[in-house]
């Protein structure tokens, strides 16, 4: 369906204009209905599946399955999508690009689901290509500006090559288990862990994850993609593709979790994401910037949780993916109405619009407490559990230092976008600020107030969400019940902690900034630059590896594909002890024989002894028209008259070129020039030679003749046999040697009309223009 309203998205906005959002955003709302439907059999336990089978040869099926970990990835995309869809409408009101938009939007969510849902490694892969691919498009959408064109590259590159990665891991995988589905790699994960390429097949699935959800260093791709609009930063980049790596590792969880190597980098590279990520969020200043970065801490603290292996640091992931979901979406949508209906997202520009905006600041408070951890909402529940998991001490109590220290700043970053452009004195903004419409409304106030019910109905969350995931991924029966009222605890005390410190870190927000800012300017260097660094690099090693391997000169591309050919022949022979033996018991020559034998090597001969090259030419048709000869003495007339047209036609065309190009009349090759042209000649000779010597050795096997000749007629109505085979039978292959001839044909035709339109240069000379196309 999302497809689908793809499709028509163009025509629609072109009756509708920007209500087009209303009916397109069906396109996702059925779905979501279609998947909420599968909400009871799945919180009971079972998984719901299908498919085709797509490819049989190479054992690719069509599949999904439904578990409690798939169902909750799609209700959040279809769910979130319904609301970003309307939200885009609101948006992008009037804008001349909106059908494209709401196109790129559309099928990059049919591109995630895909990825959610699909039960087929192949399959998965595919998907995840295509959301890497719109994403692209969408991060690119205001092609006009370089910045948007230079993000949306770099997400390609860096989410792209990562899924390079992905599919060698995958294709291990299912190499090593024998199967080409998730389910049953999930099931075989026991016996997969001993095999010795397993760490091997880990690191790459690993660069696909940490590329695609933005894991330290691969993080600078997600805030420079703030360069999109506002609806693609809350879609793509808070709650739905950057989660894919997530997701991944998740589904993957039973196969890998119980490897030292998991259970280290996945920790060690997610405790830096956190870090690094909320402390860069607290360095900025735009609202997109700030969130973007708190996108990567989060997604960090994901990766980190799922790293760790225990059961309540599975709890934790699901119910802190849930809420992050569900506030970092409503919060970006709610700093693109500020930008929207203020005119600006600058923190340090905006103040006092609480009057002005009631509705779009009782939003933000909403998701931001939730983001904070504030009891009573999901973001709340979800921080409890994460520190429930990291109690322990030892390599725990690091992670848990981490952790606090990671809230905080986020709880600083969230109530500042919540709280700084709404109070205080009022700045004069560049448009005059109000709450948006109901299309730009409607998803953050439904997103926030969703934030608070998860919390309340917390029962509810866990029947139907929180226990079914945990379950999936842990691959185990979990039961979640942890509640968002306070209870004394020692993860309540932390929380607590982290408040406090996430309060004072807010109160003195412009000295951390300061502090922050100091020390990266401090750093200089860092990713983003490395990125740029790393690109104009590969460009210059393409370009010398281009001149070395494509300098130009058609003499050296001949030399290495003879030699090759000669070595291609000849070694394996030589390696295998596949020489063939001499012939022996052959009938003496004809005389008529041993003459067109003795005249093809006089023309050999005076090809060699020739001293122009049209003689060199001519020459050389000799020993084609003797070879015809022989083919019509020994019953072959078809391949003889070929025989003679080709070497006619080559004779003519070659002697064409040499008149009219100007080239050197004869050869001015050195000695060692020839002695080492001559000996891949006689060694491509050879080789041909005692390969063809070989093959006759081997028993003659009748059957493709016995076919042609009996079926010939009945099938293709023609009694000669090698037309048959040519026009019927091998009728694309002919047909793909006639356009080869054609093309030939107008290269030669193009080439002579060229010398004869510019007389005066001359292909040997460099300083002509002629001479440098040679």
């Amino acid at each position: 369906m999302p497809l689908a309203g793809a499709a028509i998205a163009p025509l629609l906005v072109r009756r509708l204009g920007h209500n087009a959002a209303w009916p397109l955003a069906l396109t996702m709302l059925v779905p979501f209905l279609i998947f909420a439907s599968h909400l009871p059999p799945i919180a009971s336990g079972q998984a719901v599946s299908g498919g085709f089978a797509w490819a049989p040869s190479l054992g690719v099926n069509f599949s999904w399955r439904l578990d409690g970990l798939s169902l909750t990835f799609a209700l959040l995309i279809s769910g979130i999508g319904t609301l970003i869809v309307l939200y885009s409408g609101g948006y992008l009101k009037g804008h001349p690009h909106l059908g494209r938009f709401f196109s790129f939007i559309l099928m990059f969510s049919a591109a995630m689901l895909g990825v959610v849902v699909s039960d087929n490694l192949l399959m998965l892969f595919v998907y995840w290509e295509l959301t890497s691919i719109t994403s692209f498009l969408l991060i690119g959408f205001d092609h006009a500006r370089v910045a948007s064109r230079r993000a949306a590259l770099q997400a390609l590159l860096v989410t792209g090559g990562g899924g390079l990665f992905l599919l060698a891991g995958l294709l291990m995988l299912g190499q090593m288990a024998g199967v080409t589905d998730i389910g049953g790699l999930i099931a075989g994960g026991a016996g997969l862990r001993q095999h010795w390429l397993i760490e091997v097949a880990l690191l790459l699935v690993l660069m696909g994850a940490f590329t695609k959800s933005a894991q330290f260093p691969f993080h600078f791709w997600l805030p420079n993609a703030m360069e999109a609009p506002t609806p693609v930063s809350a879609f793509l980049h808070s709650a739905t593709m950057v989660k894919a790596g997530v997701y991944l590792l998740m589904r993957l969880y039973p196969v890998f979790s119980e490897l030292p190597m998991w259970q280290v980098l996945l920790p060690v590279f997610g405790a830096t994401t956190l870090l690094v990520g909320a402390l860069l969020a607290v360095r900025q200043t735009d609202l997109k910037l700030i969130l973007a970065y708190t996108t990567v801490a989060s997604l960090g603290l994901l990766v980190m949780l799922t790293g760790i292996g225990s059961e309540r640091a599975v709890q934790a992931a699901v119910l802190y993916l849930v809420a992050h979901a569900l506030f970092k979406g409503g919060l970006f949508m709610i700093a693109g109405v500020i930008d929207h209906e203020a005119g600006t997202r600058d923190i340090t520009r905006l103040g006092g619009l609480c009057r002005a905006m009631p509705l779009t600041f009782a939003a933000a408070l909403l998701a931001a407490c939730s983001m904070g951890g504030v009891p009573l909402l999901a973001g709340f529940m979800a921080k409890e559990e994460i520190y429930e998991a990291l109690i322990g001490g030892g390599w725990s109590t690091l992670l848990l230092v981490v952790a606090i220290a990671g809230n905080a700043l986020m709880f600083a970053a969230g109530f500042a976008i919540a709280l700084k452009p709404f109070l205080g004195a009022r700045v004069e903004t560049p448009n005059h600020a109000h709450d948006g419409p109901v299309l730009l409304m409607a998803g953050p106030v439904l997103l926030a107030v969703l934030g608070l019910a998860a919390g309340l109905g917390a029962s509810a969350l866990h029947l139907y969400f929180s226990s079914p995931m945990a379950s999936a991924i842990a691959g185990s029966r979990i039961t979640v019940a942890i509640s968002a009222i306070p209870h004394l605890s020692t993860a309540f005390a932390l929380s607590m902690l982290t408040i406090l410190i996430g309060v004072f870190l807010l109160l003195a927000l412009g000295r951390v900034r300061a502090s922050v800012d100091a020390g990266v300017r401090a750093i200089g260097w860092g990713p983003d630059r490395g990125f740029d660094q790393a690109v104009a690099g590969l460009i210059r090693l393409s370009f010398r590896i281009g001149r070395f391997l494509q300098p130009g000169r058609l003499e050296i591309y001949l030399t290495i594909t003879f030699a090759i050919i000669a070595l291609c022949l000849l070694y394996p022979m030589v390696l295998f002890g596949e020489l063939p033996a001499w012939p022996r018991g052959s009938a003496p020559l004809e005389f008529h024989e041993a003459a067109f034998i003795s005249l093809a090597a006089i023309g050999l001969f005076a090809v060699l002894a020739s001293k122009s090259r049209l003689t060199a030419i001519v020459s050389l048709g000799i020993q084609g028209f003797a070879v015809a000869v022989l083919y019509l003495l020994f019953g072959a007339p078809d391949l003889a008259f070929t025989q003679f047209m080709v070497e006619t036609l080559s004779v003519i065309i070659l002697a064409l070129i040499m008149t009219r190009l100007r080239v050197e009349i004869t050869d001015r090759r050195s000695v060692p020039q020839i002695l080492m042209d001559g000996t891949i000649a006689v060694a491509c000779g050879v080789g041909f030679t005692l390969f063809l010597l070989r093959a006759v050795e081997v028993p003659f096997n009748g059957e493709l003749s016995t076919f042609f000749g009996q079926h010939s007629k009945l099938l293709a109505h023609g009694a000669n046999v090698v037309n048959v085979i040519i026009v019927d039978f091998r009728g694309t292959d002919t047909l793909g040697e006639i356009a080869v001839v054609l093309i030939t044909g107008l290269a030669i035709l193009a080439l002579v009309r060229l010398r004869a339109a510019k007389p005066t240069a001359s292909f040997n000379d460099p300083d002509s223009e002629e001479g440098a196309r040679s």
